[in-house]
């Protein structure tokens, strides 16, 4: 995720492009850039940091001009950097654009391009855009982008100038969002309404598959196969406040509700041939490599840890061997028993947690390859682990990991069937059906997301109580202490979560009258004995809300109230079930008037032990 502006008009361009920018920053802050059509020539300008760095570079002799665009970064292809920043050129740097999204096949095209002459200065997949937008110049830029986009498979929203046509933008869109924001004789582009909503409310929203024109005194949208489109003009009522979050109330809840394209975004360019095959080159590892893995060690702190936990009965159940899940903040302080056959996974959202870098580079020293899966290109984890897993969840703002969970635990499973794949464990037919039931996921997560009455409801129970309880069996349990920690970080609802089979093991003596127990009962194979443990809970008149697999009609006449989920394997029900207990845990943490995005005591990022 990026932010795109753009604007042309009358007015100097810059200081309108540089408040846009800073508008967008909540969608990526690792590095910023600016290209101007000047007087003389196309100016481009960008540096590695935050917006402020950009502001400092440029100073106050800023270049003049009345057309540009800027791009604010979060990094996918490419390490944070000076070169790496956006707005990318062509070989002539008569073109720039500026993208958001990832092109799958930016390597294929890269080494066509090369092979007609054009040389690449980058390691992103954006600049491919700036060469095909050059190459297929031909005197008209809508040509070069409609010829450009027709060569790229994958997620796009991109703008482009030219210093041949200097009286126009030509922006396009696919699985990306782009607004255009229209005034009086001068418009606006954006990934967001945020960055012009202090000059017009007026609209225009891009769909999939539309092209548009912009000058100052025009919009024309097109399909990609040429048809002028009529486009019904929107009026933004939102605040500036409500517009950066898209106009939820809180960024937990908009990345909540992102999950659904976040999931799509880190499956893409990985599951491919109608689902039936599974892709992770970024890898790079040899048969011999992966023949070899006879454990796995998964290292990680918070919600992460609680990511690692999923993988390990996911990847004990399919790859059959040994798993063991640490915390990174303990991992130091044993003697942990890794060896050549090991591989060995940190997971961290940032890329930056102290504890997890900690145990990487003890990895490191015992000889261990080390994979990272994290969220941040050219973060710490990313530089320093021998190979990367990015998730694909764009920046996340909101101290409690939702949408980078989410993106976690559907990496973990990508990797656990691709290595199963490569060891040839499973079968054709068992990869596809796995295949077709992860594909199923984003839009089974968008049918629990248009369930949030039902959330509320629940959570309204909750909130008048000081303490709240989480079981569940197998892969319900490591579940349940996600569901719990995120009551408790952020409603501040003294929550814990506990292995249905340990009730009778003390567990049983804190139930009391109408106590919340959250029972997760999403494992076909232990729905008998999980039935069981609820009973002994209403037993001692606690209530209990239950999450199941719809079909699973067990449960109806034994608890106070049921959350059916849509169905899909067992294995991977941990996607679908951790949805609704993060909005129950967002609307009890409303209900109890708390500080939702930033919860009292916590940081994003635990960058010290």
């Amino acid at each position: 995720m990026c932010g795109i502006v753009g604007y042309i008009g009358e007015q100097s361009a810059y200081p309108i492009l540089l408040e846009g920018l800073k508008k967008l920053e909540y969608r990526g802050y690792d590095s910023a850039g600016v290209a101007l059509l000047c007087p003389e020539e196309l100016k481009v300008i960008k540096a590695k940091g935050e917006i402020s760095v950009l502001e400092e570079k440029i100073g106050n002799g800023f270049p003049s001009g009345t057309v540009g665009i800027g791009h604010t970064r979060w990094a996918t292809h490419g390490a944070p950097s000076d070169i790496n920043a956006h707005p990318h050129c062509g070989c002539s740097e008569e073109f720039a654009v500026v993208h958001n999204g990832i092109i799958e096949n930016y390597l294929g095209l890269r080494s066509w391009l090369e092979k007609q002459g054009h040389h690449f200065v980058s390691e992103t997949d954006t600049e491919v855009l700036a060469h095909l937008v050059e190459h297929f110049f031909d005197g008209d830029l809508l040509r070069a982008v409609v010829q450009s986009v027709k060569m790229v498979e994958g997620s796009f929203a991109m703008v482009a100038i030219s210093e041949n046509e200097k009286g126009k933008l030509v922006c396009a869109r696919k699985d990306s969002p782009l607004v255009i924001g229209l005034g009086e004789r001068e418009n606006y582009i954006a990934s967001d309404v945020p960055a012009f909503l202090g000059h017009t409310r007026k609209i225009y929203i891009l769909e999939d598959g539309e092209i548009a024109v912009v000058t100052a005194n025009s919009v024309e949208i097109l399909s990609v196969g040429g048809e002028v489109l009529q486009k019904e003009v929107s009026e933004v009522t939102w605040d500036a406040a409500e517009a950066e979050k898209g106009g939820y109330p809180h960024f937990m809840l908009k990345e909540i509700m992102e999950q659904p394209r976040a999931l799509r975004e880190t499956m893409r360019g990985r599951l491919l041939k109608g689902c039936s095959e599974f892709s992770l080159p970024e890898l790079n590892l040899t048969p011999e490599e992966i023949r070899s893995i006879e454990q796995v060690y998964i290292v990680a702190c918070g919600t992460a840890y609680h990511a690692g936990l999923v993988a390990k009965y996911a990847m004990e159940k399919i790859l059959h061997i040994p798993v063991e899940v640490d915390l990174a903040s303990e991992f130091r302080y044993r003697a942990p028993l890794l060896n050549k056959k090991t591989l060995f996974i940190v997971i961290s959202q940032s890329g930056e947690t102290a504890d997890t870098l900690a145990a990487l580079r003890l990895a490191r020293q015992k000889g261990n390859k080390v994979l990272a899966i994290t969220n941040v290109v050219g973060s710490s984890v990313a530089r320093e682990a021998h190979r990367v897993l990015y998730t694909w969840a764009g920046p996340e703002i909101a101290v409690a990991s939702t949408k980078a969970y989410l993106t976690q635990l559907f990496s973990l499973y990508l990797l656990t069937y691709y290595l199963a794949q490569e060891k040839k464990l499973l079968s054709p037919e068992e990869l596809k059906e796995a295949g077709e039931a992860l594909y199923r996921l984003p839009e089974q997560v968008e049918t629990i997301l248009k369930r949030v009455d039902e959330v509320r409801e629940i959570a309204a129970y909750l909130t008048s109580w000081e303490s709240a309880f989480f079981i569940g069996r197998n892969l319900d349990y490591a579940v349940a202490m996600e569901g719990a920690l995120k009551l408790k970080e952020i409603s501040y609802i003294h929550a814990e979560a506990y292995a249905s089979g340990e009730l009778k093991h003390g567990t049983l003596a804190l139930i009391v009258d109408g106590i919340p127990v959250i029972a997760l009962v999403t494992q076909r194979a232990v729905i008998e004995k999980s039935l069981s443990n609820i009973k002994e809970v209403k037993a001692r008149c606690g209530h209990v809300i239950c999450f199941a697999q719809e079909g699973t009609i067990e449960f109806q006449r034994e608890v106070d109230r049921v959350f059916y989920l849509p169905t899909n394997l067992d294995v991977l029900m941990p996607i679908l079930t951790v949805v609704p207990l993060q909005l129950l845990s967002y609307y009890a943490a409303v209900g109890r008037n708390c500080t939702v995005d930033k919860p009292r005591n916590l940081a994003k990022s635990v960058t010290v032990e």
